[in-house]
């Protein structure tokens, strides 16, 4: 029924689905309080509260344009695309060295990799929907030509790392939370974040060349405009400079498009298995010893 439904609204334009999907993202906002709530609170974490109602129909932009990414053609997607900075990928490409891309939950991340593979092979760590329902949807639209699955385990990290050797590029979204003992605790806008220490090791590991990429929302259904940036900090020093390197080139990257940004992810949250950042410790300590 879902797959169905997907098709049916891949037929229509895209001005379309995003005019229906700003609206829906002001009834997901209005009727929902702790969506409400965290879109708020990491907005004003982060100093970009102005941008609140901007970013409330991107969120449901996001959400409706799914159809047409997944379900339409990968010829009629691309014509809505277009891009910025392709030369420095090409540069990595032909002098042979691997590519480490990080695409943060920034504007249509789901785009970026299908445009990506229409140039060259791209292997993707995935991670299984917990719905069983999307799966089918998930999977037929990510595994496309030249679009490689790599499955969110310690076998998809040795297929990212063999690949980064043969000169290939992988791609990775760098502000998923990752699970329990495979991240640190580095500062995402100010705040303690559990970030992913993937990135780093497997761009040292295969001499790769990183760069951040997202594909920004035109107005109006536009289409979408996908920008390369290389990462200029060092990736030097321990796991958790790292880290906090690769979370401080992201919020510069947000930076460029603060109503795009997927706020109402619970970016601060403490996986299972994995012990609260020591700011927060303390605060809960304080807290305790007040109320008692």
């Amino acid at each position: 029924m879902l797959v169905s439904l997907f098709r049916f609204l891949s037929i229509f334009p895209l001005p379309f689905l995003h005019a229906l999907g700003a609206a829906l993202g002001w009834l997901v906002y209005l009727g929902s309080p702790s969506y409400r709530r965290r879109m708020r609170d990491n907005m004003r974490q982060a100093g970009y509260a102005e941008h609140l109602p901007a970013a409330i129909a991107e969120a449901g932009k996001s959400i409706v344009e799914l159809p047409f990414i997944w379900c339409a053609t990968p010829e009629r997607v691309s014509r809505h695309a277009s891009d910025e900075n392709w030369a420095i990928v090409q540069q990595a490409l032909d002098a042979g060295r691997g590519i480490v891309f990080l695409t943060p939950h920034l504007g249509c991340f789901e785009i970026v990799a299908q445009e990506i593979a229409l140039r060259t092979e791209l292997t993707v760590m995935y991670r299984p929907p917990k719905k069983a329902v999307l799966k089918p949807l998930i999977e037929g639209a990510r595994a496309r030509h030249n679009l490689l699955l790599a499955p969110a385990n310690m076998s998809g990290v040795r297929i990212l790392a063999k690949t980064l050797k043969k000169g290939r590029p992988i791609g990775l979204l760098p502000d998923q939370v990752p699970q329990e003992g495979e991240g640190v605790w580095a500062d995402f806008f100010g705040r303690p974040a559990y970030t992913m220490t993937l990135p780093a090791k497997l761009a040292q590991m295969g001499d790769a060349v990183v760069i951040a990429t997202y594909a920004e929302r035109l107005p109006r259904g536009r289409g979408y405009l996908i920008r390369f940036v290389p990462l200029e900090a060092s990736l030097d020093g321990t796991a958790a400079e790292q880290a906090r390197a690769i979370n401080a080139a992201m919020e510069r990257l947000i930076a460029r498009s603060p109503g795009q940004y997927y706020w109402s992810y619970n970016r601060y949250k403490v996986p299972a298995g994995a012990s609260a950042p020591a700011a927060t410790a303390a605060a809960a300590a304080n807290d305790d010893g007040g109320a008692a």
